[in-house]
């Protein structure tokens, strides 16, 4: 039994490994790749904070592993003050129109 839980364990590693090698991610695929939570990620996205995929006919959020790359070292600072910060400035920049 305890040797079936090894196998089942290292087929999960594994399954992990390769989801990192799609080139196109969903949430889920985005969340265990960068480790942010999925909240964080809606929000980001509800902010146009982080590059998504921009098909208007399919309404799931899909992420360019290359863009998110970029875009992590680029941009590192995703605490909460700085995304309310810049959610604030958004609102202020729209509310001038």
């Amino acid at each position: 039994m305890e040797e079936q839980e090894k196998v089942v364990d290292l087929l999960s590693d594994i399954k992990g490994l390769l989801a990192h090698n799609k080139k196109t991610m969903n949430i889920d695929d985005l969340a265990l790749y960068t480790g942010l939570s999925k909240s964080k990620i809606y929000k980001l996205t509800q902010f146009k904070l982080i590059p998504t995929g921009n098909n208007p006919h399919i309404r799931q959020k899909f992420f360019d592993k290359d863009a998110i790359d970029a875009w992590l070292l680029g941009e590192p600072d995703l605490s909460d003050e700085t995304l309310e910060h810049r959610f604030n400035q958004q609102l202020l920049k729209n509310r001038k129109r």
